[in-house]
């Protein structure tokens, strides 16, 4: 593995931070299929994101996992926007630096991601034709989660007054020598109002995954973005590359993957469940992980390839 940072090509001020993990007995002559991983809201590269890149890349893959703007180790200001708009960007944004690696192959370029990180990877993968292949780990649809409830029991106008108090902390915000913030998983274990829940607070402010650039806040002006954000937005018209969707049959955000499932139109697609697997044990749970490698694997290299399976071409000699 090799850690890296690299400028945001969508916004120049911005360095974004990553660390790329590479196959045993790697070859810098040849060109290898890439996967991008994006990590959850509220996570970091050295999480879950991590996790799964560094499995894949035991499998054959060039893997990056990412922190995105304004989080981790990323630059970026005010720190935890968390903008759908501009993580879905940031997708975009790693590939574009991917594309400039000799030994990535351009034409075998994956992506997925984990939580909101699986819904910005659908998301870019809607526009951005660089990916050939998508796999996603408890997906959730950032938007439709605030919107909607984790478990989808409340009626999308509901959530009005959560667009109010976005566009009040942006007037608090330009007011005061900091940003409002608002968590993204209960702060305190007392906070979780489900076993589920109380697993997030548990793996963001534990040692069971706890990282200081993780905070497992956003700020609270984000609001005004999220909530009308549809990671699946036109997914029944362009979201037409493979895809494979994993959830865990004890999933709250389940219902997210399905709908996923649902509008995409790819004719390539597949709904993986992992038996007994709540949202959070998908992020480290030893088994649950196991199970969604094995599957994961096997898709991305049916869609990008084996691993250094084309030789790198010798750049053309040119006359003067």
């Amino acid at each position: 593995m090799e850690k890296i940072s690299f400028t945001n090509r969508n916004n120049p001020a911005i360095t974004m931070a990553a660390v790329i993990n590479f196959p045993e007995g790697f070859d810098k002559d040849k060109t290898y299929p890439a996967i991008i991983v994006s990590h959850p809201g509220g996570g970091v590269k050295e999480q879950t994101a991590g996790t799964y890149a560094a499995q894949l890349a035991a499998k054959g893959f060039v893997t990056i996992a990412f922190d995105r703007s304004y989080q981790g180790e990323s630059g970026g200001m005010p720190r935890q926007l968390e903008n759908p708009y501009v993580s879905t960007e940031d997708v975009s944004a790693v590939i574009d630096h991917m594309t400039t690696l000799p030994y990535v192959d351009n034409n075998r370029i994956g992506a997925m991601g984990i939580c909101a990180g699986a819904g910005y990877t659908a998301n870019a993968a809607i526009q951005d034709r660089r990916i050939k292949a998508i796999g996603t780990v408890s997906a959730v649809n950032i938007g439709s989660m605030f919107r909607n409830g984790w478990e989808n029991t409340v009626k999308s106008a509901e959530a009005l007054p959560l667009i109010q108090a976005g566009s009040d902390a942006r007037t608090t915000d330009a007011s005061a020598e900091s940003y409002a913030t608002m968590p993204l998983a209960p702060l305190k274990e007392a906070d979780a109002p489900n076993e589920e829940l109380r697993q997030a607070w548990e793996y963001y402010h534990t040692p069971r995954a706890e990282c200081a650039t993780a905070p497992g806040v956003a700020t609270l002006r984000s609001l005004s973005q999220i909530i009308t954000y549809d990671a699946y937005h036109m997914a029944d018209v362009y979201l037409t590359q493979p895809i494979q969707i994993i959830a865990g049959s004890e999933a709250g955000s389940k219902w997210m993957s399905e709908d996923l499932y649902d509008r995409a139109a790819s004719t390539d697609k597949h709904l993986h469940i992992v038996k007994g697997a709540n949202h959070m044990q998908l992020y480290d749970g030893d088994t649950y992980v196991a199970e969604a490698v094995s599957v994961l694997a096997p898709f991305f290299t049916s869609k990008l390839g084996a691993e250094g399976d084309t030789p790198r071409k010798p750049a053309p000699f040119l006359k003067g």
